[in-house]
């Protein structure tokens, strides 16, 4: 108690009241509150008395009823504040936003008797479900102990948050199931985006609202150099500012705490604390007593007259940041970012017709599209229920009425009880339902046919983002910091400071969007951790900081329904893949009508595609005849590989190609060559230390097939391209095009407060950053609008034929291709000119391969607009390099190529700058190429990789095998600048001109569609 009156903010108001000629100040001794009955308390006119551990409330309501002072915050109401149902009670009887909860009451002698029923991903309160994430609280606000639970399909386990303790504030635990006893209150969780806000009011019309790091993100507590835990004031809106005034009448608390969850465009109150004070800011401390004496002085001495003046909130403060020369400001960050790397994705079809798969089509509500994802475990958990049914009764009678075949049924079975746990991350069954079975027998099925309906069952697995991929991505974001302006103050010279400044001081709009996949949410939750400098587990941040729900179909593509555009596409490339001679003339212009130098020389290296195919069977025969080899030496027989892999299951992966691979008529199936280059790609990076022959030459033919294959997909001339583009992408551009229209306009979003924030060099100000994670296709998709939906004319514009040439020189989009978007202020620039906001493109192909580096095409580095200002010096401040970031020390790899040329990423020196550092004296940061017209500079960031390599490490040696033990993580080409002069109306026109065309296209389908299904009403048909 006496650390509460006496700690720093106390007495700093206290002394400010003392000011106040006729207020003098007592302060209650501990022993006379514990021992002494209330007729010997000092006397007082007005008493400010709070509950704390060990305080006797009880006393002091019969003090107040003995003498009856002024009451700065009500005691009786006190007794509410401590139980958190009664807070809940109050807040909803004043009509104040707080999150959906319910009430757990158990009593203690029978804590069984509850209504609560415990799911897998959800719990039922007297009737109320919340599915997970949800949060438990005790019902005693004294006790901090409050629960987190996440869901399966984003890993499961809990948060467990806890009373500050040295610089934790909560940790991550495994258990997912709710605790068995005491009274608790269960709610939604709301996703606030990693902070909350906490608001102090004094009276009524007085609220000071400051914004911390959420504790359930990864539970460290930000501190400054003093130990104090860093917050930053922020602005509360007009709405905000009403209940923070409901907060304290309701409560009848003058001084009063209570917390604020900012969430999906509202603000939920989902604590109030009763006293308390801000610490560390003096305007709250000088504000704080104004209001209390004046407060004290109007109601004890209304003779006085004392005028009754507020300290304003200062919202009407014009901020304007100071600008000079050609200065530009960073306003907004758009990057589309490809899922780090993976396991090979493998996947089954069978055709099933048994009742039980019938009825778990129509319990998921199958029948309303004809198609239906399972991915939680217990859907999980009845398919293979169903699949061990069926082979036992298999087993049993081989005569059966059991159509499934036996050996996709043990598949099924085998790939269902992997891990001995579900997790809705690695796997998931899809069903379709075929009015008249299944059309044609492909390699894998038998000739007999049956007719009736039937349901296709896909199985797929795999495809999980592997260590690798974590580290790929959280390096990725941690150099992606330094796209923003650096920091001022103690950030002065921190790479990516000024995002860490920008980000915690609320004026930085941060989103993070993924496909519904684990490996793009993992990816996604990853990088959001080298971006925020967070630490701990990927749960929690995936929750709090990356949506991935109700999106529609903005970052997700239906893989299985193809437009037609597509199966023409498929069928042209099949046909022209499956001739047994050597590449004409003709099909080099059927093949690469674009004259793209990576697909002809790819068509090079084949020559005959069937000869080529043939020497690809004859390695993957190879391969496994290797790997049964090793699997019948015991020394190798429990060798585990990258990613806890067996020897077994990596046969597995290559029988299945080499059976799919070579069709019963002897052709192969070209649909199979991505998934080859794919599994040979990934042991050659993880497994290599398994040193089996010939892979380098599997790897080189698959590659060279995959590189017509793979882009080819996705439109073989240039109308194609764009049409096949634009089915995945128009919801994506379309909220590009909002994303940067929005950035010019004054939103309502969260505010930093100008008078209290010091060293902000403006406050007024944001940055929007949208960050959007996804899959090759939408990868593909996008750079193909870019390329061929008429941006600019690469005749009339050197840059962009320049940027078009590098492209197309590009072979693979690799994991963490990134687009980047970028858009500047202009501050000189008339408002209304189209110089104002200026557009800048880049790309970056992603991460490195494992061959030879010298087949990669040169960019011409990384541009930002503004150079014209070439001499001047490059300000430290701004785009740092990593490998001066002092708790991430960065060692150096290879000896740093010199530049002759002046990099020419030079830009002015103020806010929204960037810079690059000398080349010549130390590596840049790797997310930038720093080419000077050809000449790449990149340093790949293996931190951990080079802490434990360094002295092994050969610059001009090979790149070499990556497994478990000591993984060596490919580094990722640096972003190359595509244009950095376009204007935000040129690209908001193209932007508009692509989705209008698309809209028209669709129009024109549905019609054709309609007319078809009039015509033939027993097919069922679906549109894209």
């Amino acid at each position: 108690m006496t650390k509460k009156s006496k700690s720093k903010p106390m007495t700093q108001i206290l002394e400010r009241l003392c000011k106040f000629d006729y207020i003098d100040m007592v302060i209650f001794p501990e022993e006379v509150i514990l021992e002494e009955p209330v007729e010997k308390w000092p006397l007082c006119d007005c008493l400010i008395s709070f509950h704390s551990k060990g305080f006797p409330l009880d006393k002091a309501v019969e003090y107040a009823k003995l003498r009856n002072p002024l009451l700065i915050n009500d005691l009786n109401m006190q007794y509410f504040i401590q139980d958190r149902r009664e807070v809940y009670r109050i807040l909803q009887e004043e009509g104040i936003d707080l999150p959906r909860y319910a009430v757990l009451n158990r009593d203690p002698d029978n804590p069984e008797e509850c209504n609560l029923v415990e799911g897998e991903d959800q719990v039922e309160v007297n009737g109320e479900v919340f599915h997970k994430p949800f949060v438990e609280k005790p019902v005693c606000a004294e006790d901090h102990n409050v629960y987190i639970y996440y869901p399966t399909s984003a890993g499961g386990g809990s948060q467990r948050l806890f009373r500050k303790i040295g610089s934790r504030s909560s940790v991550y635990s495994p258990e997912s199931s709710v605790r068995k006893t005491g009274s608790y209150i269960y709610e939604e969780f709301m996703p606030t985006d990693g902070t909350d806000v906490k608001v102090y009011t004094v009276g009524p019309d007085y609220a000071h609202a400051e914004a911390r790091k959420s504790p359930a993100l990864d539970g460290k507590v930000e501190r400054d150099s003093e130990g104090k835990e860093i917050r930053y004031p922020v602005m509360l809106t007009a709405m905000e500012k009403l209940v923070a005034r409901k907060v304290c009448l309701a409560f009848k608390q003058t001084v009063c705490g209570f917390d604020l969850l900012r969430a999906n465009g509202h603000s939920f109150v989902c604590d109030v604390n009763g006293f308390s004070f801000v610490k560390n800011s003096m305007k709250y401390y000088d504000d704080c007593a104004k209001v209390l004496g004046n407060m004290v002085m109007r109601e004890l001495a209304p003779q006085l007259h004392i005028p009754w003046s507020i300290p304003m909130e200062a919202e009407d403060i014009p901020i304007v940041p100071t600008t000079s020369g050609t200065m530009m400001e960073l306003r907004c960050v758009i990057a589309i970012i490809r899922h780090g790397d993976r396991t090979p994705k493998q996947k089954m079809k069978m055709e099933v017709r048994h009742p039980l798969f019938f009825e778990l089509f129509e319990k998921y509500g199958g029948y309303k599209t004809g198609k239906l994802k399972l991915k939680k475990p217990k859907q999980l958990q009845e398919v293979l229920d169903i699949a061990r049914l069926l082979l036992v009764e298999l087993g049993q009678h081989t005569d059966c009425e059991i159509e499934e075949k036996k050996s996709k049924l043990e598949q099924l079975k085998t790939v269902l009880e992997m891990y001995g746990h579900f997790s809705g991350i690695n796997r998931k069954v899809q069903l379709t339902y075929l009015r008249n079975g299944k059309p044609k027998a492909s390699s894998e099925e038998e000739d007999s046919k049956k007719d009736g309906p039937s349901l296709l069952l896909v199985l797929k697995w795999g495809g999980e983002l592997t260590p690798a991929g974590r580290v790929q991505a959280e390096e990725l974001g941690r150099a992606f910091r330094c796209m923003y302006p650096g920091g001022q103050g103690d950030y002065a010279g921190f790479p990516g400071c000024g995002l860490l400044r920008l980000h915690s001081t609320y004026r930085h709009d941060l989103k993070i969007y993924a496909s519904d996949e684990g490996r793009v949410q993992m990816t996604a939750a990853a990088f959001a951790k080298g971006l925020l400098a967070l630490e701990g587990e990927l749960t929690p941040i995936l929750v709090q900081m990356v949506k991935s729900a109700n999106m529609n179909g903005l970052l997700d593509s239906d893989s299985d329904s193809l437009t037609d555009c597509q199966q023409k596409v498929k069928a042209r490339l099949h046909e022209i893949m499956q001739k047994d001679q050597d590449f004409t003339e003709e099909d080099y212009q059927k093949l690469a009508p674009t004259g793209s130098p990576s697909l002809v020389n790819s068509m090079k290296v084949i020559e005959n595609p069937v000869k080529t195919c043939d020497k690809v069977y004859a390695l993957i025969q190879s391969l496994t005849s290797q790997i049964r080899k090793r699997l019948e030496d015991p020394k190798s027989a429990d060798l585990q590989l990258y990613h806890s892999e067996t020897l077994e299951l990596m046969l597995q992966r290559w029988s299945k190609l080499e059976r799919d691979f070579r069709m019963k008529n002897g052709r192969y199936d070209i649909s199979k060559i991505p998934d080859i280059y794919d599994c040979i790609k990934y042991d050659l990076q993880h497994n290599a230390s398994l040193d089996l022959e010939d892979t380098r030459e599997l790897f080189r033919l698959s590659r060279a097939l995959a590189d017509i294959v793979i882009p080819q997909e996705y439109g073989i001339n240039r109308a194609e391209k764009l049409d096949i583009a634009q089915a995945y992408c128009v919801p994506l551009m379309k909220k590009i095009q909002l994303d940067l229209q929005r950035t010019h306009e004054d939103e309502a979003v969260n505010k930093l407060h100008p008078l209290y924030s010091r060293g902000v060099m403006s406050p007024g100000r944001h940055v929007r950053t949208r960050l959007y994670f996804t899959s090759e296709s939408h990868v593909h998709s996008l750079l193909s609008i870019f390329r061929y939906g008429g941006l600019l004319n690469e005749e009339k514009d050197q840059q962009w034929k320049q940027a078009m040439d590098y492209l197309s020189a590009v072979t693979e989009l690799n994991y963490m291709t990134q687009i980047v978007i970028m858009l500047y202020e202009d501050n000189n620039k008339d408002p209304s000119s189209e110089e104002r906001f200026h557009v800048e493109l880049h790309f970056s192909p992603g991460v490195k391969g494992c061959e030879d580096e010298e087949t990669i095409p040169l960019g011409f580095g990384f541009r930002p607009a503004s150079s014209e200002n070439e001499d001047k010096k490059p300000n430290q401040g701004s785009l740092e390099d990593l490998s001066q970031d002092e708790p991430d020390q960065a060692l150096q790899i290879s000896d740093p190529i010199n530049i002759q040329r002046r990099s020419p990423m030079i830009r002015n020196r103020k806010t929204g700058s960037m810079e690059v550092p000398d080349c010549q004296s130390s590596l840049c940061s790797g997310l930038f190429s720093a080419s000077a017209l050809g000449v790449s500079c990149s340093a790949p960031n293996l931190r951990d990789y080079v802490r434990t390599h360094h002295r092994h490490h050969h610059p001009k040696k090979k790149w070499t095998s990556c497994f478990e033990g000591c993984s060596m993580v490919p580094s990722i080409y640096p972003l190359e600048t595509l244009h950095n002069s376009l204007s935000l109306k040129q690209v908001d026109e193209f932007l508009n001109s692509v989705c209008e065309s698309n809209s028209e296209v669709q129009a024109k389908t549905m019609k054709g569609v309609k007319h078809k299904s009039a015509k033939n009403t027993g097919q069922m048909s679906s549109v894209v």
